[in-house]
Order: C-alpha cells, then structure tokens, then sequence
C-alpha cells in the first residue's frame, strides 16, 4: 500500500531526556545523542507496526521554524496574534523581511539519516508554505520586498519547488506539510486577527491552497505529498475552535495525497465537511489525542471511522492521531509510555479495521 497507511503518524515525538538536554545545553557530542536517540525511535515505531516512521522531528526544536528560518528572506519575531490557550510562554513567528527564496539545502541531510536508519518509508515533515503567511499575514510581509503580494505567493511556490526536488533527490517518498493555518481560518478570532493584519480571511484558504497545489507541480510521479491541519499544539495547548465547514472545499482543492484532520475534540466540529472530499484522496483521521495521556477505547474509535465512512468511503479512510506528540522541544503533558501506548492502539484499530 503507498502511503498514508491505514496506521500512520503525524511526525513529532517526545524527546527522550537525554537529548532533551544536550540539545539545550548544547554539551559536547550531542549530534552522537541525538543520532543514538533518533535510531532507538526508529526501532520502537518499527517494533510496534508503524509503516510510515519518522525522526521524532529530534533534529528541530520546533515543527515549523527551524525550516522557515533557513529561507532566505525569513526572520523570527515575538508572536503578535492570537495566543495559545493554557500557557505563558508563546512560540516566535516568521516574518518575510526580504526576497524569498530556497537558496541552500534544508534538513535534507535529517532527511537522509532517517532514510538509512530505517528499513520501513522514511516519512518526513516540513512546514506548508501558508505558515509564512498566516499569523503576521500581510503586516508580516515587507511592502518593500513585496509590493505585489502576488510575488510573494509566487515565490513561496518556487522556494518550495525546489526544496521538494531536494528531498526527492534524496530518495524521500513520502513527505508531509504541515499546515494550520486552514484550520485555524475556521475560527472567527483568527479571521478578525487575519482582517487587523491586512487580509481578507475568505480569500486566504484559495490561496493557500493555490500555492500548495503549485508547490508540487514538478514533484516526481512515485512521491507521496501529503498535509496535516490541527488547531494548535504547544505543550498540549491549543489555538483555535471551530468546525471544518467555512474552509473545507478550498483545502480539498490542494494537490496533495491525502489529508492528516484533527478530528480527537469538539473544537474540529463534525464529519459532514468531509462531504467535499474528492473521490481517491485520502483522509487521515485524527481521532487519537495527543494532547493527553488518557487512552481511547476500541470501540469508540471504530464507532468514529464508521461515522465518518458516510462521508468519505472507508477505503479511503486511515487513522493516526491528531497531531505530534511534541511539536515543539518542550512536548505535550503526557509520558512516553502513554505516547507508545497510543500508536499501538492506532495499529491495532487499523489491523482490525481494515483486516
């Protein structure tokens, strides 16, 4: 089966304690913990039945800025928009104060150490393009390096032409963007801040997945794009409510394989927006929480996949769960044995799920 898999992942996973530390204290031989780390993960997902494994993200301190950073044109400032509920501490947020462009190559060398670490498809995750955009929007954007907006958009498409031509170069096959800003456009916080920052909100899910769609244009036929959506994942807090319905046919219109949804609480709204889906791509639902240590049962999650096989044909259904269990370094409030607990029980609601 290509990818997604009926039992897949997300991407990120808690940091051991050791790495955790090295990475911080940046002590001598952390590159030799942290590669130790990252081929103990591998093994684990390997053991438990994972098809798609991934690094953990162990080589990042955060999901999406220690790529966005290394675009030229990039730069990280104080996050000036919505927060994130439950927390003091708030993540940075890209801002384009240049011309864009991919000008070396990006965590394609992470990319390759995975590769040869694991016998099962190497998945790796990088950040959509839409994140370069979302939070600061167009106040986030230099008018000098960008009057035209539409420049912009056209060269976040080339950027990430090329970076996936370089993960392709590598040998990637499955590669996913991850991207919240069409599930945080489902909230009506995010479109009034999406308004003060210069943009129109019903306008952004088109272009958003415009510019994903034109992203892969040039992708090798045999590679599996993909894209997750979530509304927010810091150290188990979260951003943004509300259903899927105001965003839910221009998303589907992006290229990609398949779609990783959050789906594990009542802020992502019902099954019915999955109605647009088009006919032969995938959805990931996100059913399992990431966010805490509790265990779902069987059968409540067999009793969702159902639901949503009304809308979207259960073959081209598959389960994960709803995000990384450590988007960022500091991770969710959650041990690892439950995290390990959790992909287990997503591999074994898939094997009896779809035999």
């Amino acid at each position: 089966m290509k990818p997604p898999f009926r039992a897949d992942q997300v991407g990120s996973l808690l940091r051991p304690a050791e790495l955790a530390r090295a990475r911080a204290l940046r002590t001598p031989g952390r590159e030799e913990v942290q590669a130790r780390a990252i081929r103990e993960v591998v093994a684990k997902q390997e053991a438990i039945g994972l098809e798609a494994v991934t690094d953990g993200e162990f080589s990042r301190d955060w999901w999406h800025l220690d790529f966005l950073a290394q675009l030229e044109g990039v730069t990280l400032a104080n996050n000036p928009g919505p927060k994130f509920e439950g927390t003091v501490e708030q993540p940075p947020v890209p801002h384009v104060t240049g011309k864009l462009r991919y000008a070396n190559p990006v965590m394609v060398d992470d990319f390759e150490f995975l590769r040869k670490a694991t016998s099962r498809t190497a998945k790796f995750t990088i950040p959509s393009p839409s994140m370069l955009h979302l939070r600061a929007g167009r106040a986030g954007i230099s008018r000098q390096a960008y009057p035209d907006l539409e420049e912009f958009w056209d060269d976040a498409a080339k950027a990430y032409r090329a970076a996936i031509a370089a993960f392709a170069k590598a040998g990637c096959a499955y590669l996913q963007l991850d991207d919240v800003a069409f599930s945080y456009l489902c909230d009506a916080k995010i479109r009034d801040n999406c308004r003060k920052n210069g943009d129109d909100p019903q306008k952004l899910p088109e272009t958003y997945a415009r510019t994903i769609s034109r992203a892969l244009e040039k992708r090798p036929p045999g590679m599996t794009i993909t894209m997750h959506t979530c509304r927010g994942n810091f150290k188990s807090a979260w951003v943004a409510a509300g259903g899927y319905e105001p965003v839910a046919e221009q998303m589907f219109a992006a290229g990609v394989d398949g779609f990783f949804m959050e789906f594990d609480s009542e802020r992502a709204g019902g099954f019915e927006p999955l109605r647009f889906v088009p006919r032969g791509k995938k959805v990931v639902l996100g059913l399992v929480s990431s966010k805490t240590g509790a265990l779902e049962g069987p059968a409540s999650l067999k009793a969702r996949i159902n639901a949503a096989a009304k809308y979207v044909p259960l073959e081209d259904l598959c389960l994960s769960p709803q995000c990384g269990f450590s988007s960022t370094h500091h991770g969710n409030k959650l041990t690892e044995d439950e995290q390990w607990r959790k992909l287990e029980r997503v591999v074994e609601v898939a094997r009896e799920v779809w035999r």
